[in-house]
């Protein structure tokens, strides 16, 4: 017989703290009538919990409605200037930091190219502590006020052991990014030695997957699959409403099923796999036309404009729609998602253009039945939804745990580095490397 579980007046209040926040953040402004009708809390626990998130600062009036005979209802929302998250994504060519209210509006952003070093470690963690420092010092908040930071970072990322993986800890957290030769790089225990805000680390195409499903193509569905375009490929699985992450967190490098059985080589170093064939990157070192020195996303763009006039371009895009396809086929037949949603930076710079091509690709190669119930969108967050995926994470512990802030934990400096120091936090990267 299973053990039951006891739970005590924490818990509840907990748990009601918890149903009323996140109701308001995502539907509200709301009255307390209609929290109640919405959640089936008593009106005494209504009143009891939304007086408390009054008094605790979370929880906001904003305006009034009239009522049918009565007195006009108090419209409740979740206060934006509460605190604040940072969203960090380091993308292929950058990283990218930005800070947000609760409401997710930006306050402030940092775009620190990663330049000749590429996705060095000690260079990308610096970058990324630069940018977390930068955007607190422009929006001009303390950093007190600041939940968190949530990273989303290319490859498998694992969430290591659970003591060292308590919320907002992140000092356990692991990513194997076979792309960017990260090979278990100790990703959380290099970031905190810089800073003590509270850290949640992520798959890239995961954050996006989530700020998707909260605020863009995938809301109000909940079987989806978000695809991640850019230099390279990935994909982030949500199925009856909760993230698929596999045994190991690996689940979602769609970008790596093979296609062409001793195809174009990957960066992986496969052969055949989507991403050789639809990445950003692999289609830019087919196309002779690219712009000399452009950014990736420039001469992207570049070529989308020359296919109208060069066959070359033409072609290469055409091809790219049906590989794109073909793989989207694959993930109907897999996972028989109700929608699926193309985003990243490439996938919205090439969707007008492919779009038609792609969904008959697509319906040529499904299973017809699982492909007629299955809608194949553009993602609507736009280039940085990554980024805004990335500081959803604190947002995500905020809002479930009824308000908790994670702790902040100490930076160490052994040896007497400071976090401030440069060549301090380079020598204790070099020391948690090797």
């Amino acid at each position: 017989m299973a053990e039951r579980v006891k739970r005590t007046v924490r818990d509840l209040r907990r748990g009601n703290r918890a149903s009323l926040l996140r109701h308001l953040y995502f539907e509200g402004p709301l009255s307390r009538q209609e929290l109640g009708r919405d959640t089936g809390l008593s009106a005494g626990s209504i009143s009891n919990v939304v007086g408390e998130l009054i008094a605790d600062g979370m929880v906001e009036e904003a305006g009034a409605v009239e009522s049918d005979g009565g007195r006009p209802r108090i419209l409740l929302r979740v206060a934006a200037r509460h605190g604040y998250v940072i969203g960090v994504d380091v993308g292929e060519t950058r990283v990218r930091v930005e800070l947000f209210d609760l409401a997710l509006a930006e306050r402030a952003s940092a775009d620190l190219p990663l330049s000749d070093s590429g996705h060095d470690v000690d260079h990308v963690v610096r970058l990324a502590l630069d940018g977390i420092g930068s955007v607190v010092r422009e929006a001009g908040v303390d950093e007190s006020e600041v939940l968190g930071v949530g990273i989303g970072v290319p490859g498998i990322v694992e969430q290591g052991d659970p003591e060292e993986s308590a919320p907002g800890r992140g000092d356990g957290v692991v990513v194997h990014g076979q792309t960017i030769g990260w090979d278990a790089v100790p990703l959380g225990r290099l970031l905190r030695a810089g800073t003590c805000l509270p850290l949640y680390i992520d798959n890239g195409a995961k954050t996006l997957g989530q700020a998707e499903m909260w605020f863009g193509g995938g809301r109000g569905a909940r079987n989806v699959v978000i695809a991640l375009l850019g230099s390279g490929v990935g994909a982030a699985v949500v199925a009856d409403g909760q993230p698929y992450r596999g045994s190991t967190s690996s689940a979602g490098e769609w970008g790596h099923t093979t296609l062409a059985v001793g195809g174009r080589l990957c960066r992986c170093g496969s052969r055949g796999c989507l991403e050789a064939y639809v990445g950003a990157e692999a289609l830019l070192d087919r196309w002779d036309g690219a712009p000399e020195g452009a950014s990736e996303e420039s001469a992207l763009a570049a070529l989308l404009a020359a296919a109208d006039d060069d066959p070359a371009a033409r072609d290469l895009l055409a091809e790219a729609a049906r590989f794109l396809g073909a793989g989207i086929a694959d993930l109907i037949n897999l996972f028989n998602p109700q929608r699926i949603v193309i985003g990243g930076w490439a996938g919205l710079l090439l969707g007008p253009r492919l779009l038609p091509e792609v969904r008959r690709v697509a319906a040529e190669y499904a299973l017809r039945h699982p492909c007629a119930q299955t809608s194949i969108e553009l993602g609507r967050l736009g280039a940085d939804a990554v980024t805004v995926g990335a500081a959803t994470l604190p947002l995500a512990h905020f809002l479930d745990t009824g308000g908790e802030r994670a702790p902040r934990v100490p930076a160490p400096a052994p040896d007497g580095d400071v976090p401030d120091n440069p060549d301090g936090l380079r020598n204790r990267i070099a020391r948690t490397v090797r």
